[in-house]
This record gives C-alpha cells, sequence and structure tokens, in this order.
C-alpha cells in the first residue's frame, strides 16, 4: 500500500472513529435528559462525559433505577468506541503519515516563495543526475514525480524540494511555482508526456528555458515545436561519449573534468555582456586584458545573431548584447564579471 492510500485509509479510519463518538455523546446527552427531569443539557453532557470517559466523578443528581441502567449501557458501548478512536489516533500519528504530510505542506510553503529555480519533471537516473548537478551549481530544484517510490528517493536529499503529482497537469506544475520558475528539464521516459509537459509549461510560462529528454529520434521535432528549447538523447550521447573514449580519450577526459566537477573547481561558465560598463564600449577582447585583470578566460561567445564564434579573435570587440563563455576559477569568473559591469 502506498502512502497516500495509508494517508487516507488513516483519515477514514479517524473520521469513523470520532463520529461515533460524537454519536454516543449525543445518545448519551439525550437519554440522560429523557429519563430525568432533573437533568437540563449541561447536566446531561457533563455526564456523558464522565461516564464515557471513565474519571469517577461523582453524578450531579441521584440517578434513577433507568438512569443507572442507562448508564451501564452508556459505559458498556463507550469502551468500545474510546478503544477503536484511541487505536485510530495512535496508529495515525505511529505511521507517520501526519509527520510527513505536515513537512510535506511546509515544502509546498516553500515552494511558493521561490524565483529563478529550475523545476526537474521525473526523477530517475536522468532526472536524478540533473537534479544534483544543478544543486551542487548552488540552484534551487523543484522536483515534480508521481510515483511515491521516486518521492522517497528525493527524499534522501534535503535540499531538493518536492511535489508528488502528474507533470502533465497545470494544477501541479502552477505548485512548483512555473510562473517564477527559469528553467523546466523534463527528463520522464515517456516522450509522449514529455510533448505534453512541454506543451503546459509553454503556454504557463512562454519566457521558460524548456530541456526535455527524448528516447525517440522522431519525437525530437515534435518536442521542439510544442516548445522545447532543447532536446537530449541520454542514448545518443552515450553512444557518442563512449565512441570519443576511443577516438580522442585525452580530450573527452579533460572536458568531462571541466563540465562535470564540483562548482568548487576550474568551470565553463557563461557570462552575458548586458550592462557593459561604459569605457569597454567599442573596445576589443585584447584591449579589456581579461586574463591580466581577472585570470579568466574567454574561449567562445554567442554573437547577437546567436552564431558561436570559438577561440575569438583578440581584435574582436564586444557589444552588450554578447554572452562570453569563459574558462576559470569561481573565483576570476566573479572578478570578470565585476571588471564588465564596473570597468575597474
Amino acid at each position: 500500500m502506498n502512502k497516500q492510500k495509508l494517508w487516507e485509509e488513516n483519515i477514514r479510519t479517524v473520521s469513523i472513529a470520532l463520529s461515533f463518538m460524537a454519536l454516543a455523546v449525543f445518545t448519551g446527552t439525550m437519554g440522560y435528559m429523557f429519563l430525568d427531569e432533573a437533568y437540563n443539557w449541561i447536566d446531561a453532557l457533563y455526564m456523558t462525559v464522565i461516564t464515557i470517559s471513565t474519571v469517577g466523578f461523582k453524578e450531579v443528581h441521584a440517578l434513577s433505577d433507568a438512569g443507572k441502567l442507562f448508564t451501564i449501557f452508556l459505559i458498556f458501548i463507550s469502551f468500545g468506541i474510546f478503544g477503536y478512536m484511541a487505536s485510530a489516533i495512535t496508529r495515525f500519528i505511529l505511521d507517520g503519515v501526519f509527520r510527513r504530510n505536515l513537512k510535506d505542506y511546509r515544502i509546498v510553503k516553500k515552494i511558493d516563495k521561490l524565483t529563478g529555480h529550475v523545476i526537474v519533471c521525473g526523477f530517475g537516473r536522468n532526472g536524478k543526475q540533473a537534479s544534483l548537478e544543478l544543486m551542487d551549481h548552488g540552484e534551487k530544484v523543484v522536483v515534480v514525480d508521481s510515483k511515491e517510490t521516486a518521492i522517497d528517493r528525493v527524499r534522501m536529499f534535503p535540499d531538493l524540494y518536492f511535489i508528488q503529482g502528474d507533470a502533465t497537469q497545470e494544477e501541479v506544475l502552477d505548485m512548483a511555482n512555473i510562473s517564477k520558475a527559469s528553467a523546466l528539464i523534463t527528463a520522464i521516459p515517456n516522450d509522449a508526456e514529455n510533448v505534453y509537459v512541454v506543451l503546459t509549461a509553454r503556454e504557463m510560462n512562454p519566457e521558460l528555458r524548456i530541456i526535455s529528454r527524448s528516447s525517440n529520434s522522431q519525437s525530437d521535432h515534435k518536442l521542439k515545436r510544442a516548445g522545447a528549447d532543447n532536446v537530449i538523447m541520454p542514448d545518443r550521447l552515450g553512444g557518442q561519449q563512449m565512441a570519443k573514449l576511443v577516438a580522442q580519450p585525452d580530450v573527452i577526459e579533460f572536458l568531462d573534468n571541466i563540465l562535470l566537477q564540483s562548482s568548487e573547481g576550474v568551470k565553463l561558465e557563461e557570462v552575458s555582456c548586458h550592462g557593459l560598463a561604459g569605457c569597454f564600449i567599442g573596445k576589443s577582447i585584447k584591449e579589456l586584458s581579461v586574463r591580466n585583470r581577472s585570470g579568466a578566460n574567454i574561449i567562445g561567445l554567442k554573437n547577437d545573431e546567436g552564431a558561436y564564434v570559438y577561440n575569438p579573435a583578440p581584435e574582436l570587440v564586444l557589444k552588450d548584447n554578447y554572452h562570453l563563455f569563459v574558462l576559470g576559477s569561481k573565483e576570476q569568473i566573479v572578478r570578470l564579471k565585476k571588471l564588465l559591469q564596473r570597468g575597474n
């Protein structure tokens, strides 16, 4: 039995127990009022409660024979009801369902406050790897998966947020705060579901960067038409990687060491020229003296036409809408960003 069903069953059991208890209190109150005119509704309710709880307080008024027989009847039926209710509530607490759902509720509230986070749909092999890599680079990640077993794996990583639900549904993506997210990765094994996720996400947030997994090469164009910015085929990438490790082993290991290592080491990062300092306008890369002033290296860029320039010439003049690809340590890249923005 999964935890959602366990939660529903425990809620139903506690509700039934409380209903029986309420019925017993109502029956006892009405019974004392009916059998003895000396009891008003407050006295009758008091007598019912002390009888059911077996605390042993003295009765408010002396009971008639009928009242005594009714009290015996009430004690017998209340034993079973009280025991059933205590058992239901105890199981509800000991099963951890209440505590777990309270924790999940708090996580949903935290997700409501996130901005610029990344949503990862599916926590299989690819989704898990993507989530951990993003988390390693300081990104806030919200995992969406419909499977309870997957959510249990997510719980093992305290820094990951999660929503259990179907990512193709708008209300689930809305719970993941998609309107304020910066990107979405859908890594569901089923291509049809990925198409639905991409369509729904693109409609809900037109500015969102969407990256989708694809298991079939025929799904590539469908996913892009649906709104995916990039489509990744893990099987194809894996095959290419293995082939290149045979043909160019040192080159591949060198690139892997840069791209896949911890964010604390040397890394390749994109740096926007937006807001370029006034003193750099119309200046070339050579005139910026990036290597000497920051320690980082510009190894490529994306120009205003969307074209990629590899190993740009020193004479190339930077523009405000260029994106630089920079190789360096975390500190060096921070210095470069400050240099481009402030000009010193």
